[in-house]
């Protein structure tokens, strides 16, 4: 592929379909399917600009709607994990079948409510190879899930983000993976102070190139 392969795609989960945005740089490595948090969609200003410095490190993105325009105006969807959990695995199964994505790795950006789909997923699915979280919320994630994920998962928590920060401590306690929690200081639950955004996006995309190895092309 000797150009960028750049798609808005519909991705068909049971009865629903759900909008999406694939972008796929030439000779990339890996994907990042994009969890959104509760009241968030595949327009976030924050996860595009994560999405968009993922990209110029020549990782694709996945980013999408995990509920329709109607489930989403229907408030407890936002947190309904195992809900948001069966269409992540669904559209992780449906890029794997997608021929531009053949021989990438995947991995999970999970926001808010989504880090708890982003783990519950990774849980499941042995394909997934790492996971990142933005001031998430994997205390709502099953305890069983989280004692089943295997792939290593960082935690990106702001320092003001007080309550969400112990959250993640005790969720993280519960992990058995290879895992990590960094703090970004001076940052509140959006990282919407100057630079802090930035930090985050750095974060993950170290994270991914330590766990997101390319795989071996079989001939």
């Amino acid at each position: 592929m000797d150009k960028i392969f750049h798609k808005e795609v519909t991705i068909q989960v049971g009865q629903a379909g759900l909008g999406g945005e694939l972008f796929i740089p030439p000779d990339a490595k890996a994907i990042i399917v994009f969890s959104h948090g509760s009241g968030s969609s595949r327009f976030s200003t924050r996860n595009q600009q994560v999405a968009a410095y993922l990209r110029e490190r020549n990782f694709g993105t996945l980013l999408l709607d995990l509920l329709t325009p109607e489930e989403d105006n229907q408030y407890q969807n936002r947190f309904n994990i195992e809900l948001l959990t069966k269409r992540l695995k669904g559209a992780t199964e449906w890029l794997e079948r997608v021929p531009a994505a053949k021989n990438c790795r995947i991995g999970y950006f999970g926001a808010s409510t989504g880090a708890a789909s982003a783990l519950q997923a990774a849980a499941g699915l042995e394909q997934v190879g790492a996971v990142v979280s933005r001031g998430g919320r994997p205390d709502l994630a099953s305890l069983n899930a989280l004692k089943a994920v295997k792939a290593p998962v960082l935690c990106i928590v702001g320092s003001l983000d007080t309550e969400v920060l112990e959250l993640n401590k005790q969720a993280l306690k519960e992990l058995r993976c290879h895992k990590e929690l960094v703090v970004v200081d001076g940052a509140t639950h959006l990282f919407e102070e100057r630079g802090k955004l930035d930090e985050v996006a750095k974060l993950a995309s170290a994270w991914f190139e330590a766990y997101l190895k390319p795989v071996s092309i079989t001939k």
